[in-house]
């Protein structure tokens, strides 16, 4: 019987991106059954369009942490160099930042054919390598249609508010639970917040692999590199 893992990110969130990965190549050395459902998580659920401004994306992250643009510029650098390793090019500097809301819906929609996980990792890409608009209802039409939706079932979503409530449920799940930053990774019955080593991630599942039933309590989530309502 495959483990099951339970995955709260935001399509915004570069941890998650890193996280992702890691989690990618735990799975692999861990070799053995897993079933990964993604939830929905807002860093911003306010955020709503980048509302005219001609501001760059460092100017931007320079004013939301209250820092001066030089400093922006070196926390992007620094966090390309994070994900060269994880074969993720970063292209922060060109990033558009807009609502996540339509991207999670459409993830819900994608679970329903199988294909969440090919909607996410395509919804990374797209944000954080080709600073596509994500926000953006015809990028997301297009993303829907490369990872093979149909495009009838993607229109109906981003023409009504089809899987809102499931992103709302997502999101009222993960305030019960107390995340409160992401990644955060649910697995058996041990909560880890954060881009973990991959190295912890294997642990973990070879340690629920091994379980009884009788070993139910929850335990205290291990803390990594995430990103909150402050920022990463």
């Amino acid at each position: 019987m495959a483990i099951q893992v339970h995955i709260w990110s935001d399509i915004v969130c570069p941890w998650c991106f890193v996280g992702k990965r890691r989690f990618e190549r735990a799975l692999k050395d861990f070799g053995e059954p897993v079933e990964i459902t993604w939830h929905s998580f807002e860093l911003d659920p306010h955020q709503t369009s980048l509302g005219g401004s001609s501001a760059s994306a460092p100017e931007r992250l320079a004013k939301k942490l209250g820092m001066p643009v030089e400093r922006a510029l070196a926390m992007m650098e620094q966090m390309a160099e994070t994900g060269r390793p994880e074969g993720i090019s970063f292209n922060l500097k060109d990033g558009k930042t807009r609502s996540s809301f339509d991207a999670h819906r459409l993830v819900h929609l994608a679970a329903e054919s199988g294909k969440q996980d090919a909607m996410k990792e395509r919804l990374f890409q797209a944000h954080f390598e080709q600073a596509l608009d994500v926000g953006d209802r015809e990028v997301l039409r297009t993303l829907g249609r490369e990872v093979g939706l149909p495009q009838d079932a993607v229109d109906e979503v981003l023409g009504t508010d089809r899987f809102a409530d499931e992103v709302r449920s997502d999101e009222a799940t993960a305030r019960e639970l107390g995340i409160s930053g992401v990644p955060f990774f649910v697995i058996g019955r041990y909560g880890i917040s954060g881009a973990q080593k991959s190295e912890l991630f294997v642990d973990v599942l070879r340690r629920v692999r091994s379980e009884t039933p009788e070993d139910s309590s929850t335990t205290t989530p291990q803390q990594g590199d995430a990103c909150d309502v402050r920022g990463c």
